[in-house]
């Protein structure tokens, strides 16, 4: 069975799902986060500093994780698109600052990939992410 995951007080994505969640073994689910971006549950974007868009999307990617059962360890892998990679190679420190105090000390397999626009204007970054919950819970 698929779930749609949705976090409390989120607005509905217009044509997308912030994310899926498939059981594939009893208790065992594999979840897929569609590209979130650093704007609020409301669309609402708070900062175009790209490290603070940063933080926020990964603050997405753990909402929406947690809606079905999943915290940051449980990432399988991530895919970050990125409007200006000399602005993220400048301030990888800072990026990695805010990755570890949301994420923690788990690394997944990653890409990052530089992008001409994202389908949001004011948008920096978008992520998309996998995920495994394993019964074990």
């Amino acid at each position: 069975m698929m779930d749609v995951l949705l976090p409390e007080g989120w607005k509905k994505g217009k044509g997308y799902s912030h994310g899926m969640a498939e059981t594939i073994e009893p208790g065992d689910k594999l979840i897929t986060l569609g590209g979130l971006i650093g704007w609020n549950g409301q669309e609402e974007f708070e900062s175009d500093d790209f490290i603070e868009q940063c933080r926020q999307t990964l603050e997405n990617v753990v909402t929406v994780l947690a809606q079905a059962g999943a915290e940051p360890s449980d990432v399988m892998s991530m895919t970050w698109y990125i409007t200006d990679k000399e602005e993220c190679l400048a301030r990888q420190k800072e990026l990695g600052a805010a990755y570890r105090a949301t994420m923690g000390d788990h690394f997944p397999a990653m890409a990052m990939v530089e992008v001409k626009a994202l389908m949001e204007d004011r948008a920096k970054v978008e992520i998309e992410t996998r995920a495994v919950v394993k019964n074990e819970r």
